[in-house]
């Protein structure tokens, strides 16, 4: 089973929409997949997700299924206006030289009293929940096959929700992969589920953060800002 993620194009974030580039990029990465055989197509519930999917579902003559568990995460404090941008944290640690490959970055100082933990708690169950239903069921740190797949999926998110995604299935810091894969708008990244029914299987990376589709003169300063 292959699974491709692509975030979002540029957005109204107040409006939780696309902008008219964020359109103009979504449609990029609509033709630029149009020959791929996908077989269904999710988003985050989030409308700047969905109206991206349904851009390349779109030429796919498909319908596209809404995900609650995949809404971009919280990030700062309870009850405060405090708002650290985890890329922003990251990219702070790596310059003061803090490890950013650290296995116990839930406990850091940075992390622990944030909402982000609560966020990554809920994507992480639903999206075990979503692969369990697909015929794939966590066992420690892999995940068993109990039936078999080959479909090709399409899930449109969020650059922290689908990091988040990332982090728990190929068991690396969230902190690691803030960093590693930080994408950009309609940025990309495609995993693979291979194996047998009965056995157990982790994923592959087939490809990452690919935003060529977008790098023209016109959004090339829109692309991840």
């Amino acid at each position: 089973m292959k699974i491709i993620f692509v975030r979002h194009g540029h957005p109204n974030y107040q409006d939780d929409c696309l902008t008219e580039i964020g359109h103009m990029q979504a449609e990029a990465a609509a033709k630029r997949l149009q020959d791929i055989h996908i077989d269904k197509f999710f988003s985050s519930s989030c409308t700047r997700a969905y109206e991206t999917a349904c851009h390349i579902a779109r030429l796919h003559n498909q319908e596209v299924e809404k995900l609650n568990f995949m809404r971009e995460i919280d990030w700062g404090k309870p009850n405060t206006e405090d708002y650290v941008h985890p890329w922003w944290l990251v990219d702070g640690w790596v310059k003061t030289g803090k490890e950013i490959m650290n296995t116990n970055w839930q406990n850091d100082v940075d992390y622990a009293d944030r909402t982000v933990l609560n966020s990554y708690r809920k994507v992480v169950k639903g999206f075990d929940s979503w692969l369990s239903e697909l015929g794939f069921s966590r066992e420690g740190s892999y995940y068993r096959i109990t039936r078999e797949n080959r479909e090709t999926l399409l899930l449109a998110s969020h650059g922290g929700s689908s990091s988040v995604a990332l982090s728990h299935i190929f068991n690396l810091p969230f902190s690691f992969v803030c960093h590693a894969i930080c994408p950009g708008f309609t940025a990309i990244t495609v995993i693979n589920f291979k194996g047998e029914v009965g056995d157990l299987t982790a994923p592959r990376f087939e490809l990452v953060n690919d935003i060529n589709h977008i790098k023209t003169d016109i959004d090339e300063k829109y692309y991840n800002n």
